[in-house]
């Protein structure tokens, strides 16, 4: 093996440890918890080694990496997730890869991704970004759509053709009453999931916790986390 593909072994054993040791303390099934690798500003040759690693969720938030990226990789027994805030005038590159967009948050994307996916004749999982730092506005800094608007955004995917509701997913907030307590910010995400999953039954995925709180989303349910610098390292942006 590499160097890098070593250096890649050591951190992504460390990350698997992580969430077994999470899982263990909060009483879960290890199984119950999934890995996405968030391959940005990473090259489509660390995506090879992960794969050969036996990692096959991968997340990226630029379609202008991601794209060539997943082409590259397209011989790859992989599941792309893309995680950015998502502009219409994207959908239709995102649309040909992406089999999970994580960053769902306003009714124009839904109807766009809905065209597109169905012109593509693909199904494409959506998840409902929820900004907890946007209580009483419509999104939130880093994008999301405030709780309150969860419940109608989740009705439209239901109801697009060639969508698929898969749950929802937080990004932990920097600012407002969550700043700094990711636990208790995931604990609400996951309140919002009950919720949801009255209407929705199958709308079952949790995506939040990245490198640095991962534990704090494990313990509070979190079935998907996402985990970029912790598994690649930390370098500079492609481009």
């Amino acid at each position: 093996m590499s160097e890098r593909g070593e250096e890649l072994a050591a951190n992504l054993a460390r990350v698997r440890d992580r969430i077994a040791a999470a899982c263990d303390a909060a009483g879960r099934a290890r199984e119950e918890v999934t890995l996405i690798v968030v391959t940005k500003t990473y090259p489509a040759s660390d995506v090879r080694i992960l794969a050969e690693l036996g990692v096959r969720q991968v997340a990226e938030n630029r379609d202008q990496d991601a794209a060539p990226k997943a082409a590259a990789c397209a011989d790859l027994p992989l599941s792309w997730h893309f995680v950015g805030q998502l502009q219409t005038n994207k959908v239709r590159s995102v649309a040909g890869y992406a089999d999970m967009v994580q960053s769902v948050d306003r009714a124009r994307l839904v109807t766009a991704l809905s065209k597109e996916a169905v012109r593509r004749g693909r199904e494409i999982g959506c998840l409902i970004q929820v900004a907890l730092d946007a209580e009483e506005r419509e999104r939130g800094e880093r994008g999301g759509v405030a709780p309150g608007g969860i419940e109608e955004l989740a009705a439209l995917i239901a109801s697009s053709e060639g969508l698929r509701l898969g749950g929802l997913m937080t990004v932990a907030p920097l600012t407002g009453q969550y700043a700094g307590r990711q636990r208790a910010a995931f604990d609400r995400l996951m309140d919002l999931s009950t919720a949801l999953r009255r209407a929705h039954p199958t709308a079952t995925m949790v995506s939040a916790g990245m490198s640095a709180d991962l534990e704090e989303a494990v313990a509070a349910g979190a079935t998907h986390v996402r985990v970029g610098s912790a598994v690649l390292g930390v370098r500079p942006r492609l481009g």
